[in-house]
């Protein structure tokens, strides 16, 4: 195995379990982001290029949900 081939095992691994975790704070939602720009690294890195571009939206939602669950946490 490869030092990319390990790189993307632990990012997807990472990004998953972050994702199985969301529900517990918000920060995981950040940290589920973060997953998804090591995956999209990785896909780049291996040339899947529509992987890359889906994992760079998926980043984009996830902090788009962290944003809003910030601010309703917020007191106003």
């Amino acid at each position: 195995m490869n030092e990319i081939t390990v790189f993307g095992v632990l990012a997807l691994t990472f990004m998953m379990a972050m994702y199985s975790l969301e529900g517990r704070h918000r920060r995981f939602t950040l940290a589920f982001a973060f997953g998804c720009l090591l995956s999209s690294a990785y896909g780049f890195l291996i040339g899947a290029w529509p992987f890359g571009v889906v994992e760079i939206i998926w980043c984009a939602f996830a902090l788009r949900k962290f944003q809003l669950r910030r601010d309703q946490q917020t007191p106003a």
